[in-house]
């Protein structure tokens, strides 16, 4: 296994992963952090206030603002990077990196401008530098992890051999980590649950029950279903820890921005309101954008997604909107589902 491992990102799951799960299983875990000043709170004061109040970050964390002490002669580096961030990133690592690694990617979405899976970025930009590209997905909060409770996660790769390296790392006594090889799959169910959280955080805001929630959900994850088949996924993935599991954790916690978000939404604040009254990236709205541009150009039905992206970027009323998709034309249950099996 990788004895020296760096997470680059020290956000809230970056933190989290740094403090509670990598630092189990190995000896000292670097973590680089953006911002000089949370690297020093982390290395003086033990903990990351910014992003992961309350957690006490251990002796074997060590916090670095420069990207070359944390990326130089390590055998693994985790990705905990915003999605609109993560090239950028991976563009001053390269050519710090004297050997080939494990690469594992922690954030869920799309990149902005290409539409590309991250782990696609990935390997545009470090090539024959990532020995083997890995992604980490799951019903993960990092407030709950960072107070190791009981959790479970999914590492995939299309290496068979990495990927039993990769969940040796992560793998700890509260934090279980299955194998999968379709990283598409896990990608696209982590990417696309914060749409559905989204949707789901908009209804509460309105006022609406549960009922409408797991209308939403159900009716969220078959969308997820039909993008993901026609993208090469494995219909079994989104049956699993990175498909509704992930899906479920999203849609319903407090501690969820896209939720949150979307909450704020359905109160009638504007989407640049909601954004600018947070340090955290809202993922949901960059994978909103992304899934209906890439569902018009793959012709897949997305309803619920393009319904999402009026309301965000076309100041469409979400009443108004609910409504035109109650009345919509009737259909059998899974029309439009065709799970090839």
């Amino acid at each position: 296994m990788a004895t020296r491992v760096a997470v680059i990102g020290a956000g809230s799951w970056g933190t989290a992963l740094a403090a509670r799960v990598l630092n189990h299983n190995f000896d000292r875990v670097t973590l680089w952090s953006r911002r000089e000043e949370v690297a020093q709170e982390i290395n003086g004061e033990r903990c990351n206030s910014k992003y992961l109040p309350g957690i006490k970050i251990p002796q074997n964390v060590v916090a670095t603002s420069s990207l070359e002490a944390a990326a130089t002669d390590q055998d693994l580096l985790v990705f905990s990077t915003p999605s609109a961030h993560l090239r950028g990133v991976l563009q001053q690592v390269a050519p710090l990196l004297q050997k080939p690694i494990d690469i594992v990617n922690t954030a869920k979405g799309f990149e902005p401008n290409t539409l590309q899976r991250l782990s696609e970025v990935i390997k545009e930009e470090l090539g024959s530098n990532a020995r083997s590209i890995g992604v980490l997905s799951g019903p993960n909060h990092a407030e709950e992890v960072g107070l190791d409770m009981p959790a479970a996660s999914v590492v995939s790769s299309t290496d068979e051999e990495a990927v039993s390296r990769l969940q040796d790392a992560f793998f700890t006594p509260n934090f279980r980590v299955y194998t999968n090889h379709d990283i598409v799959g896990v990608e696209l169910g982590g990417a696309l649950k914060n749409i559905i959280a989204l949707a789901a955080g908009v209804a509460d805001g309105m006022g609406f029950g549960d009922n409408t929630k797991a209308m939403l959900i159900t009716r969220g994850l078959g969308e997820m279903v039909r993008l993901g088949l026609v993208l090469g996924a494995d219909l079994r993935t989104f049956a699993g820890l990175s498909g509704i599991g992930d899906l479920i954790a999203t849609c319903t916690s407090k501690h969820s921005r896209n939720w949150n978000a979307g909450y704020k939404i359905g109160q009638g604040q504007k989407l640049q309101q909601v954004a600018g009254g947070t340090h955290m990236v809202i993922e949901g709205v960059f994978a909103t954008q992304a899934a209906y541009k890439i569902s018009r150009k793959l012709e897949v039905e997305m309803p619920l997604t393009e319904a999402l992206q009026r309301v965000l970027f076309h100041d469409d009323d979400p009443r108004i909107t609910l409504v035109e998709m109650m009345n919509r034309v009737r259909k059998h249950e899974y029309e439009d589902l065709e799970f090839g099996i």
